[in-house]
């Protein structure tokens, strides 16, 4: 699943850690969702929507 999340928090200028903690998770878990590694699960994919403010399908599509 193709995302867009390093651009939208590069815009931001938030380090992963930085939304590792909003989102509750480890800073390893945004960069392997950031990289293509791992794909979220709904409540963490609508958690990562929130905080951006966004929803789901404007940061993640199907690859």
């Amino acid at each position: 699943m193709k995302n867009c999340i390093r651009a939208l928090r590069a815009e931001r200028e938030w380090s992963q850690t930085d939304l590792a903690g909003a989102l509750g998770v480890s800073r390893q878990t945004v960069n392997a969702i950031e990289n293509g590694r791992y794909d979220p699960s709904l409540p963490l994919a609508f958690a990562i929507a929130r905080v951006f403010g966004l929803r789901i399908e404007e940061i993640f599509e199907d690859a």
